[in-house]
């Protein structure tokens, strides 16, 4: 994140974007994430989740928190509480829920000026954002991202430090059917854990289990599944939901070495 910080001078680029890495050390798989890329085990079906995604919805508090105590991040535009809606000037002096960096349920507070300044974070789901600009909270870059038409920036508030699970292999025997898939928002958007899991065992089922093209063949299948088919609508899913629209990476890999199995 400094180096990008560092070299954005002088390379004359702007932007950001998410990380997610994976690294097998004297046996074990360490997964580092940052950002809202996934990566999850599937052994013998069962599926193991090796990330979680970094959204303004998951990191509400550590966010709240620092513009608690920097409050000058806000601009003056934003205030770290959230409520359930926007406020309005006529509900001045009425009750309202809310709740701030310490809170996980929900109380009542009397409406003050304050408070009919916009959430820093607004929206649920997918659809939240951070101060109404980024969906993400987590990643490299973006040293010049700015909330619109504004000064105010959003850098203070993402973070580059990953989270990092491990996966210990020596504690199980992995079969050639055994893998890590990690793929970017563009496949989880629209393919959940269960559906992956599917298409994963429906191609490998396929292939001998000493073929080496088994497990790029699983990740051509799961991008174009998300990508879906173009039509007059756009892009479709099997289902005619809207494909992906966003970039689609995949890495599929095999957790156990070829050989026989039944």
């Amino acid at each position: 994140d400094n180096q990008i910080e560092q070299e954005r001078g002088s390379q004359h680029l702007a932007g950001g974007c998410c990380a997610l890495a994976a690294i097998y050390l004297m046996g074990k798989f360490y997964v580092a994430n940052a950002g809202d890329s996934r990566a999850i085990i599937i052994r013998n079906g069962e599926i193991i989740p090796m990330s979680r995604e970094f959204t303004p919805e998951t990191e509400r508090q550590r966010l709240q928190f620092l513009a608690l105590l920097r409050p000058e991040l806000l601009g003056k535009e934003f205030t770290h509480l959230e409520f359930p809606r926007r406020i309005q000037p006529k509900e001045l002096g009425k009750k309202m829920l809310y709740r701030d960096q310490n809170m996980n349920g929900w109380a009542y507070k009397k409406i003050e000026e304050d408070d009919l300044k916009f959430p820093l974070i607004f929206g649920e789901g997918k659809k939240a954002r951070m101060m109404a600009t980024i969906g993400v909270t987590r990643g490299l870059g973006d040293h010049d991202l700015k909330v619109f038409s504004s000064n105010i920036h959003i850098k203070p508030f993402l973070s580059c430090f990953p989270e990092v699970r491990v996966y210990d292999l020596t504690q199980y025997e992995h079969c050639p059917d055994d893998v890590l898939v990690l793929g970017t928002d563009g496949l989880w958007d629209v393919t959940n854990d269960e559906e992956v899991a599917g298409v994963v065992m429906e191609v490998l089922s396929s292939y001998e289990p000493n073929d080496p093209c088994r497990y790029t063949m699983v990740a051509q299948e799961l991008v174009m599944r998300s990508r879906g088919v173009l039509k007059e609508r756009g892009w479709r899913l099997a289902n005619d939901k809207l494909g992906s629209g966003d970039d689609i990476s995949v890495f599929v890999i095999p957790l156990g070495g070829p050989g026989n199995y039944t």
